[in-house]
């Protein structure tokens, strides 16, 4: 459960956007995301590996330029 301190005079749309940052920094929702349909290890790890070399590309031709 959150809690958020709501100072005296504070706004009700302050306090809720302190809600909604500490809701998004514990990543429920990313979680049940996540668990909606199961991925293979392999693919996972396929995907990280094709991501890893897509940043690399990258980095390199910045560097270039």
């Amino acid at each position: 459960m959150l809690i958020i301190p709501v100072k005296d005079g504070e706004s009700i749309d302050r306090a809720l956007k302190k809600y909604k940052r500490k809701f998004d920094k514990t990543g429920v929702v990313r979680a049940l995301r996540s668990r909606q349909q199961f991925i293979k290890p392999s693919v996972t790890l396929r995907q990280s590996k094709l991501k890893a070399a897509y940043k690399q590309r990258e980095a390199s031709k910045e560097d270039q330029a």
